[in-house]
This record gives C-alpha cells, structure tokens and sequence, in this order.
C-alpha cells in the first residue's frame, strides 16, 4: 500500500529532527569541552596571576659600566627579556607575514586559517602567534596521542583567547619573541640577536631578522651554525623574504637581492668559558653566591634569589673597552713570549724542559702532587668513587682530549692525561688588573689567557713572590717616618742587618745582583734600579714592623712576617692586593678598597644591593706623592724607561718580545717593576693619575722559568702588557686616561725635583739591556 503524502512529510521532519539535535547536541557538546577545560577538569590551567606572570627562567645578566652586556649566567634558559619598542619593524613584520598575515584582525583564534586548515589539509597551520605563545608557555610540544593532542589544542585556544583580553598585540610579540629557544643556548631575541649576529635585537638587518624568524619553524632542524644546517637555514629565510614582499611589507627588488645573499653569521657562543671577561665572570658568580645565601638578602617570601633564574641585573664597575684592550694586550704578548719560552726548552737545549734546577726524583714528586692536585682525580674520587688504583691509572692511559695551542687554537688529540699535565707546565700565565685609584673601580681584570683550558685565576686566587714591587712600602715608610728625600744618597756598599735586632731573625746581608758596591746614589736612582743593598739600609732605619704594617693598611691581607727579608720582596701576595695598595700612592695616601660590583637590582628594576665605599687615610699626602715621584724615576731611568721608546730595536727576539711596539709615552708615569728569585715571576705596576695597572706574569710552577734574567725579569714578562693595554687606552679618547702630572700637595716641604738642586742620580740606567737588581741569592749568617 503507497504511503500517503502526510506520513512521507512526517517522516522527513524526523530526519530534520534528529540532524538539528545532533548540530545543537555537537554545539552543546564542544561548549561543554571548552567549558569543562577551562575550569580545569582536563588538567591545570593558568589563572589569572599565571598569565599576569608566567612562569620563565631568566638568565642573570652582567653589565660593565659602559652600558654592555658582559656575559649571563643560566643554568638551561639564557634569556633576557626586551621590551617591544626594543624590536625592529623590519623583525616584526617578517613575523607576522611568515607566522600569522591577519595576526592584527584576531582574538586570538584565526578562523579563516583553522577552516582552511580543516577542509584543506596541508594547505598551512591555523596556530596563530597568540596560540603558539600559549604552547610555549603553558604546556610544550603536542602529544602524539590524538585524543591527547585534541584536548591539548583546545585548550591553547582557550588561552590564546585570555592571553589576547590580558595583553596587547605589542605584548604578546614581545613575549613571544623573548620565549623562544633558538637553540645554541640562544633563549629569546636577545640572546639569539647577540649569539648569531653581535648585536642588540634593535640593530639586526632585514636579512637578518628573516633568518631569525625562519627558525621559528623549527630551531633544531635549522640550526644556521656551519657545522649544521645552513644551507637548510638560507632557503627557509629566503621563504620568509617571500612572505614580507607578499604582503607588502618588502619591496620586491630588495627581497631579490637579499635572497642572493649568505646568511653572513657573526657566531659569538655565550657559554660560561667564553666570551669577554671569564675569569672576573667566575670571580662575580662567587661573589652573588654569598651575597644570595646571606639572610638580610632574602626575598620578601623567605626564599634566596636564584642567579641563574630571577633574572637579576648585576651593574659592574669593569669597562667593556679597557677589557677587550687589556685581553688583546695579554693575548699579544703572551703568545710571542710563549714561542720564545718553547724555544728555551726544547729538550735538546734542556732535558729537564719545561723545568730547571730538578733532578729526575724532584720532577717526578712535583708530577705526582699535581695529579692528587687535579680537577681529574678529585672527579673520580669523589664523584665517581673510584680507587686511588684506578685513578693512577687512568692518568697513565690515553684519551680522547682537546688542548690548548697558541699557534693552532684548541688541538683535537689522543694524550695520556699525565702526558697532557705535563704539556701545561710549559705554558707561561699572565694576570692584569686595572682600577681606578679614586673611587677604587676595577676597570679591567684578566685571570689567565684562557679560562677554557686554565681555570686558575691569577687576579685574585693565586698568589706570588712580588720581588722589587715591594720595595715602595719600605721607601714609603721611610718618607713617612724620617721625612726622607728622592735625592738624599746612601752607599751601595754590602750592608749586613745583624741577627736579633728585629726579633729572632737571622743576619741578613743582600747581594746587588750587578755586583756594583762602589760609590752613593740618590734614594730615587735606588729605586729605578733595584739597589738592593741601599734598600737593606732603609729597612734597617724604619724596621720590618712597620713596613708590613703598611702594607695591611694599604689593604694586604696575605701574611707578610716582620723580618728584612720582606724589603726584597719574599711575601706572596695577589695582584688584586698589590694593586689596591699601590692605588693609595696614586689617591694622596687613601686607600680605597676595590669596588667590582655597584649595584643588583631584580627583574623589575628593585633595587636589591648598592656598594658602600670603603676608604681611610694610610699616608699623608706629601709622603705619598714623594713616593709617586721616586716611582717616575723607574720608568725615566731604570728598567721601566723603555716605555718611552719611539723606535723599534732591529736586533731580534728579544728587543721585539720587551718592547711589543715603541711606545712613546711622554706623560708622567710612576711604576715599579719585579723579578723574583731564578726568574720565576715578572711583575710591572704602573700608574697615572686616574688608573693603576698591575701585570704578573710567571708558569704555574716556581721551577719552570726562564734561565737568564735577559727574558725573566718584569721589565720583559710584564711589562709589555702593560704598555700595549695603556697604548690602547689612550688612543680610545672616550676613556679620558689621564697625561697630567700627578697632583702634588700644597705646602710641600720635601725636595723631589734632584736635577734642579743639583743633586743628579749617578746613573746612567735606562739601557734596554740592563738587568734588573731584584731579588737575588740572600746571606744568612
């Protein structure tokens, strides 16, 4: 039987039914999703204060007093937030058109794109920039579940959605740029813009910023380092060059041209090894370790502040300027000084090499002590539990290793670790420090010549023999307490300070190592030239006592014992103690104690530490600026005159190695310089008006050094250092180094001008070649 017209119309309103209860079912369904997600109940989603405040690891980062970014410190997460008006248009403009063209006409969710994205597949993503700053939040690469990843999905939308009603368009560029890992630990803009290029996000080129922008596909698989992909990184780049002329925002002809281009990279890894200034680095991740551990620094919660998480900013006193100038000085010299040191101690020349003066028993004890001394052993005792056994003998067995060269760079090679040790010693270290005498501003520090290879820092860890850089306290004390003149004589006849007189000490009788005891000479020409003997004489007058008192007020806190012995320089001191104290000569007698950090504030600028200064007076200012002007007469007449050279010598090695280039220096110029016994260390101080450098240079072992004084003394070891990074610093105008004279006291009543008075210094001191009179073999009866 047919059926009737009716009964077909109900039948169709039943299928009508049911397709609109299943749409509104599907629409009710989807609400409820999103409704159930965003409450939480498909796992935790960020509230209001988390999208006020997500939650990012910042890197703390260090500022030198010219305003650059010196280093960071990180644990995972180098980043360094900016702000937007820190970004170029040209950046942003390549974002948008490559990662999401209608960013600006969304809230958050593209429904253009996820359409076509659903009815097209393959056709493009539909994540927008909101969207994908949500994933990088809040929860990170997709499951590969697809339930998993639906559920993922949305709630990306939601957020995306609420991260657009809590921020601006500017914002969420800004905070999507700063999240992102561009790998090679270049954790946002800032450390990507700086790791690729040597630049601040602000100064990168369009190409640039293309290329930067093409990583955000995927930064592992376009990875631009040459070892990597950067042919892969090219052609990504110049798809994003293509997105800007399609939607306008690059001319076609420029796009064309740059597409031609290399990607033109400027890689500079920022890794805690690397970079400018590694050993004052190492020596200032100490120094906010205490300050963090220390409870008046507590957050407001209780809790420390993380230095590799909160993002703290730590203001320093170091110049960028000065740093690059003194390491490039360190770096020259050091490697001409090296070649010349490899050369003395081939093993046909001395079997013994790198050592002198040790039997085959002595160098095998020294070998085994720095074994049991090494980062080595203690990993593997402490660390890896290993047996002094299985220590011993891993040392003895060949590795795979990578070591240091001045000539080649780092060397890949197969090496027994005691083998490798041994290498090391041959290597000559140097250490310079610069600061400024008045308000005791550390304006450069190098601890080493490679903090990779050699982590000991040579500033202010190690301490050394000072040699005839000590012999300024005990004329000092002198001017102080006998109100002595630069041109008052005294005999370089032997002089022996008999036993008892200053304690318990034994006679002491020091020998000039030129063997010249016949006449007098001015307290001035006696210090240029390291009269040793005329030196015994001072020290007898004033007594060890107050010499070494001096030397604490003037800020040494290494050991220095009461007897003669210190007037030649026997104490080891550091560097950074030595040239704090020399500091004070130069500050008319005010000792100011060095300042390496000024300030910390916390990453919303709160300031957190302010440095206090910490000065006293030690002398008067006429005794120290007498003191000055004894110290001009070294670098105007004894070993330190050839800082005035203004031409080059033409009789080999050696005149290049102790003069780097001619210096020219015509300003006043008070220094000192050091040469301990056998050669073992070289010393220069040197100051004007408003610095004062100190350089050491010397092996890691007493018994490797030069065999004459031709190359060991200071006058060749340091001083050239100091000449090249003072020459560097004056051709740099915006340091404003100072050429005046020294600032001399009103009322001066000691006579420091010999010449005028008729009272000449007796020498004829100052040739290249004349050695220093450090400290030499001693008397004891």
């Amino acid at each position: 039987m047919a059926k009737t017209k009716k009964q077909e119309t109900t039948g169709f309103e039943k299928y009508i039914r049911w397709f609109w209860m299943l749409f509104l079912g599907g629409i009710l369904l989807i609400v409820l999703i999103f409704f159930l997600a965003s409450v939480g109940a498909f796992g935790e989603m960020p509230d209001h204060t988390q999208l006020e405040n997500p939650e990012t690891n910042l890197a703390t980062e260090i500022i030198s007093s010219d305003g650059k970014t010196l280093a960071k410190f990180y644990l995972n997460d180098n980043r360094t937030p900016v702000r937007y008006e820190d970004l170029p248009q040209n950046l942003i403009d390549a974002l948008v058109a490559t990662e999401d063209a209608r960013y600006y006409d969304h809230s958050g969710i593209d429904a253009r794109g996820l359409l076509r994205a659903v009815l097209k597949p393959g056709s493009g993503g539909a994540s927008t920039i909101s969207q994908q700053l949500a994933k990088q939040l809040f929860h990170g690469e997709g499951s590969k579940n697809i339930a998993e990843r639906l559920i993922q999905k949305i709630k990306e939308w939601i957020i995306a959605v609420r991260l657009e009603r809590q921020y601006t368009k500017e914002e969420i560029i800004a905070q999507y740029f700063n999240i992102y890992d561009f790998g090679n630990n270049a954790d946002g803009i800032r450390s990507a813009a700086r790791i690729y290029f040597g630049k601040e996000p602000k100064e990168l080129t369009v190409k640039e910023s293309a290329m930067l922008v093409g990583m955000f596909k995927n930064s592992s698989l376009y990875n631009p380092r040459p070892d990597r992909n950067p042919i892969g990184v090219k052609n990504r780049r110049n798809v994003v060059l293509a997105q800007m002329t399609k939607y306008g925002v690059l001319d076609q002809k420029i796009k064309d041209s740059l597409q031609k281009t290399e990607l033109d990279l400027n890689f500079n890894p920022e890794s805690h090894n690397d970079g400018t200034a590694t050993y004052f680095r190492e020596y200032l991740r100490a120094f906010l370790k205490d300050w963090a551990n220390d409870k008046k620094n507590y957050k407001a919660d209780g809790s420390k502040y993380n230095i590799y998480q909160d993002g703290l900013k730590v203001y320093t006193t170091i110049d960028s300027r000065m740093q690059k100038y003194a390491e490039d000085a360190v770096v020259k010299h050091m490697k001409k000084l090296q070649a010349e040191f490899f050369h003395q101690n081939t093993p046909d020349r001395n079997p013994t090499a790198p050592f002198l003066d040790l039997d085959k028993d002595e160098i095998e004890s020294l070998m085994q002590r720095s074994m049991r001394q090494s980062e080595r052993w203690r990993h593997m005792k402490y660390d890896l539990k290993k047996s002094e056994k299985e220590i011993i003998a891993s040392f003895n067995k060949p590795t795979e290793m990578t070591i240091f060269s001045w000539d080649r760079g780092e060397i890949d090679t197969i090496m027994k670790p005691m083998d490798s040790m041994r290498y090391y010693k041959h290597f000559l270290q140097p250490g310079l420090m610069s600061m400024d005498p008045q308000t005791g501003h550390v304006k450069a520090w190098v601890g080493g010549m490679n903090y990779k290879h050699f982590k000991y820092d040579h500033v202010k860890q190690g301490k050394r023999q000072v040699g005839s850089t000590f012999k300024p306290f005990v004329y000092a004390t002198a001017i102080n307490q006998l109100h002595m003149s630069p041109c008052d004589k005294l005999p370089k006849a032997p002089y022996t300070i008999e036993a008892g007189k200053f304690g318990n000490q034994k006679a002491w009788a020091p020998k000039n190592s030129n063997g010249d005891y016949s006449g007098e000479m001015t307290l001035k020409a006696a210090l240029a030239n390291s009269v040793n003997t005329i030196t015994a004489r001072l020290m007898d007058k004033v007594g060890p006592e107050p010499v070494s008192k001096l030397a604490r007020d003037l800020g040494v806190e290494s050991e220095i014992p009461a007897v003669p012995s210190i007037a030649l320089g026997t104490p080891d001191i550091s560097l950074y103690e030595m040239v704090g104290a020399y500091s004070a000569f130069a500050n008319q007698g005010v000792y100011t104690k060095p300042v390496m950090v000024t300030t910390i504030v916390d990453k919303n600028d709160t300031v957190l530490y302010q440095f206090v200064p910490e000065t006293r007076d030690v002398l008067s200012e006429e005794a120290a600026y007498v003191t000055v002007k004894l110290m001009e007469g070294v670098t105007t007449e004894g070993s330190g005159a050839r800082l005035r050279r203004t031409w080059m010598p033409n009789s080999g090695v050696y005149k290049e190695i102790i003069t780097g280039y001619p210096y020219g220096f015509t300003n006043p110029i008070a220094g000192k310089t050091g040469t301990t016994q056998n050669q073992s260390d070289g010393w220069f101080m040197g100051m004007v008006p408003n610095l004062v450098t100190g350089v050491w240079v010397g092996a890691e072992d007493r018994a490797a050094h030069f065999k004459s004084i031709t190359y060991g003394q200071g006058a060749s070891m340091a001083l050239p250092i100091w000449g090249m990074y003072m020459k560097s610093c004056y051709e740099d105008k915006e340091l404003d180094v100072s050429k005046d004279q020294f600032e001399k006291p009103k009322d001066l009543s000691i006579i420091v001008d010999c010449d005028k008075y008729g009272e000449g210094n007796n020498s004829n001191s100052g040739d290249l070649d004349m050695p220093e009179e450090d400290v030499p073999d001693e008397l004891e009866f």
